[in-house]
This record gives structure tokens, sequence and C-alpha cells, in this order.
């Protein structure tokens, strides 16, 4: 089989990192490939060169595309080509339309007039492609993150796609919708395209790729080819990290105390649609040194609930009470949530838990600016001593603590966000998938960091989509089914068959009762 893409010697430096080394990366017409590496190895920066964004003065190696040494100065270069990158974060503007999303900067228009019945007429053929129902003129912001992702494949589809790049196109997405895309994918493959797909679900990589490439520090360690031998995931972890890594899970280490958080009777409406509720009368509570788990589909209302109760910071209508050491608190602002000993590390934490400008001392003192002042005066010495130590203990590589926050890989930054809310001292942390696209072996670390917690006597509600996450870390799960707590679960008797067993009972007593 003839190849579609050579990499051949890529080296890429940014001022004081060596960010590519010597990177060889070869893609054959029609297959999976996968891309695999820790956060920081230069997966993305690999992308980028291939795209585009970083044009092709600014590294040295080639890149042969369809046998043809290829230059390319910018994204709209390399898209002409046929080669197409979905990010990690979805590039769709909420407020237009599914139709309007997809031809965005490619108007289906003559003589600077759209011609709207030839796009909605391309875009539904483009939806039925990827298995998508929804109406041409849906807003983005009416359907649900699995059908953003099918958008935006829609959208490279739209451009004559030769190679399609996915960079963590399930991190936001739940089981099913996952295995939806991994199918599609496989069925594209069918369809004689090629693709690269850039992944930390090490369970989708072994199921749909055909070769593995593995990124270790800049890097490129090793190739792997799935389709004459099958690969086991512990192999892959192996050339990741450079060693064995012999348990997902740190063991647990705490001793459960006395409740410090409780909730009863918990009401959320939408913060927009105000006749929705997606809270319903949630009650739950979470001792001291423990780490309890929110479990549940997509819209279950787990997000809705964690930022009503910090601080109200999402949601209208809020009723309920909330008990904090046994006392009952008003929690109405984030700064009374914070001042009560209450932490909120966001599933979001580009757009919520990090100022991108800033570097990542004036981050991590954010939340507890009194911490490192003198009589309202900040002491840069003492704030710089602050972030030096938590880049020490939770491992936060880095050029120094002046470095832009921007520029840290995506397992690094979270390690800044959960700094942040460390340093803030609460009782209280509420982790909203804290590991979301986050690398096997740094997963390991904040895993760690969460057992350092509980061990230390602080209360941990974590909410996760990955449920052998929760199954590995927590002590309780409660089960979340739109916007009700169905179910709880002891570390002892949860197992993924037992929470899709609760959802699935909550889901037919609903229809039974729409039904009468």
């Amino acid at each position: 089989m003839a190849a579609i893409l050579e990499m051949r010697g890529i080296t890429k430096t940014f001022p004081g990192v060596k960010a590519l080394d010597n990177v060889n990366l070869t893609v054959e017409e029609g297959e999976i490939h996968a891309i695999v590496g820790e956060n920081g190895a230069g997966k993305s920066t690999l992308m980028k060169v291939l795209s585009g964004v970083h044009p092709a003065d600014s590294y040295s190696g080639d890149i042969v595309f369809e046998n043809t040494v290829q230059s390319f100065s910018g994204i709209a270069d390399s898209e002409q080509k046929g080669i197409i990158i979905i990010h990690q974060e979805l590039a769709l503007v909420p407020q237009l339309s599914i139709a309007e999303n997809i031809f965005l900067g490619n108007e289906q228009a003559k003589r600077g007039l759209i011609n709207w019945e030839q796009t909605f007429k391309k875009t539904q053929a483009l939806l039925q492609k990827v298995g998508l129902s929804d109406s041409p003129d849906s807003l983005i912001l009416d359907i649900g993150v699995g059908k953003q992702q099918l958008v935006e494949i829609a959208k490279a589809l739209s451009k004559n796609v030769k190679l399609l790049i996915l960079d963590e196109p399930t991190a936001s997405l739940n089981e099913k919708d996952s295995d939806a895309l991994m199918e599609l994918l496989l069925e594209f493959k069918r369809q004689g395209m090629s693709a690269i797909l850039i992944s930390h679900k090490l369970n989708e990589v072994r199921k749909v790729a055909d070769s593995i490439t593995v990124i270790r520090d800049g890097a490129s360690i090793t190739t792997m080819d799935c389709k004459t031998n099958p690969i086991q995931e512990a192999d892959i972890v192996r050339h990741m990290v450079g060693r064995a890594l012999e348990d997902r899970f740190p063991p647990k280490t705490a001793t459960v105390g006395d409740v410090v958080l409780e909730v009863n009777d918990w009401n959320v409406f939408h913060h927009m649609k105000h006749d929705r509720q997606v809270v319903k009368n949630a009650s739950l509570n979470v001792r001291k040194g423990e780490v309890v788990g929110i479990a549940g589909l997509m819209g279950a209302g787990r997000t809705e609930l964690a930022m009503s109760l910090f601080g109200r910071s999402y949601g209208r209508q809020i009723s309920g009470e909330v008990k904090l050491r046994g006392e009952s608190v008003k929690l109405d602002t984030v700064d009374s949530a914070v001042k009560a000993g209450l932490a909120y590390v966001t599933e979001d934490r580009k757009n919520y838990g990090l100022v991108l400008i800033e570097d990542i001392v004036k981050n991590i003192s954010l939340a507890n600016l009194n911490g490192v002042s003198n009589r309202g005066v900040i002491d840069a010495t003492q704030e710089s001593g602050v972030a030096e130590k938590y880049r020490t203990d939770l491992n936060i590589k880095c050029a120094n603590v002046h470095q832009k926050t921007v520029n840290l890989s995506g397992g690094n930054q979270q390690k800044v966000v959960l700094s942040k809310w460390l340093f803030s001292n609460p009782d209280v942390l509420i982790l909203d998938e804290p590991t979301r696209g986050i690398d096997v072996g740094a997963k390991y670390e904040i895993y760690t960091i969460i057992d350092q917690l509980a061990a230390a006597g602080k209360g941990v509600l974590m909410i996760s989509s990955e449920m052998p996450e929760l199954l590995g870390m927590c002590d309780r799960i409660y089960v979340m089914n739109e916007g009700e707590m169905i179910g709880e679960l002891t570390a002892d008797d949860a197992s993924q068959e037992a929470i899709m067993s609760i959802i699935m009972q909550a889901g037919s007593k609903d229809y039974v009762d729409a039904v009468h």
C-alpha cells in the first residue's frame, strides 16, 4: 500500500525548548493511523506543522503528501490539498445554524449573495453522511457535544478531505457517542479515506487503528503495526511513559471521617430556558477523606449541579440547602463559596479555569490573593515562592513559573488549575472531568494528588464520564439521570454494569410514565 503522507526528520524549536526532534511519520493510503503520547510529547505541535499553523520556514524537515514535497504557509494551503484537522476545542459558532457553521468561510454564494437553497441541500447531504438527522437550520447551541463533533466532521467533508486529522475527538463525549464516532471513522476508512487519530483513550486506539506511532519528549519512539499483531495497552503505555505502569490508580490511603458537605433537595433551572429544570431535588453528602463520584450520561445535569453549588455560577431559580461542616451556608456568590471552603475545578480549563495569557504565578494565586498580599499589596516574591512550591509538589513541567499557561500541555494546565484551588485551602473540592484530555501518565499523577487530598482530610466530589476512573478512585458513587439522583453505590457494589443498569431502569420508568 502506498503512503499518502510522509513526515521526514521534522524538528521544531521554540525559544529554549526543542518541541520536535527529528520526528518521522508515515501514513498509508486508506488507513487509520493513531498518534499517542503523554501531554507535552509534541503530538499537537506535529499536527500544527502538518496543517500549516507552523509555516514551512519555522521548522526543518520535509512533508511529503501524495508524493510531492509540500511547503504550507498556513491552514488554507493544507486544506487546499485535502488535509483537514479537527481540533479538540471545537471551532463552531454557537449562535449560528449547522448549515452556517459548515460553510462558514466557504459560503455557497454568487455575486456576493448566499444561495441558501444550495447551502441547505449540501448540508443535508453532509449530515446524512455523518449520520446526523438534525435540521440544517438547528442552532449549534441547541445540540449536544456529540452532535457538534459530527458537525465538525461534516464541515471537514465539505472541503473534499483526503487526510482527516482528529485531535482527541471523543474527549468530551460519553461512551455511546464515542463508540458511534469510532464506527463512523471505520466507515470512512472503508470508503478509502485516510485518517490520523490522536487520543488518550487507548481502548479506542486499539479498536480502530491500523498503525500506532508513539511520540515521547518530542521524538518518534516507535510505530506499531496493529494489522499483523494484536497490541496490548500495557505495550503502548510502556513506550509512552518509558516504563511499565503497573497500576492505573494509586492505593487508597485516606480514612473517612465526618460529613463535610451535605446537599438537600437541590433544584436548578436552565439559565436561558427558564421552564426547563436541569437539577431536580438532588441530595448528596461527602465525608472528610472521601472521594465521592457522580456518574451519568451526557446531559444528566452533573455539571449544572456542580456549578450551581459553587456560588450559583450556573442556573436560575436555585433552591435547596447546603451544609458545610454541619452548618447551613448561603453560597450566593463564587467569593462566598471560596470563603466557605468550597473549590470547583471546571471541566473547561481553557475558558473558565485559567487566564491563558497570564503566567503560572498569577494563575495559581488568583483564588487566594490575600495569601500573597500584605496590606492589600501583592508580594511578588511570596507569590513566586507559592508557585514554585506547587510546581515542585505537583510536578508541573514548564521552563519556569513565569511561563504563560497557554504554552503548557493540557496535563500541566490542569495541574495549574488544581494548584490554584489547593492554594485557597478548601475543605471540599468539586472536580469536574479532572483528567479530560490528559494522557495515562499525567492521569496517574492527578489521581495521586486526589488521593493525597483525601488523605489530608479533604472531601472530594468527582464528576467523570470515564467509568473506570470513577470505579478506580471513588469510595461511593451517585448515579444521576435527567437531573435526578437515581442511585447510590458503595465501592464494593459499583461496576460499569451496575451503573448502567440503574440508568437504564430509570429510562424505562420515564418511558412508562410518559406513555401513561
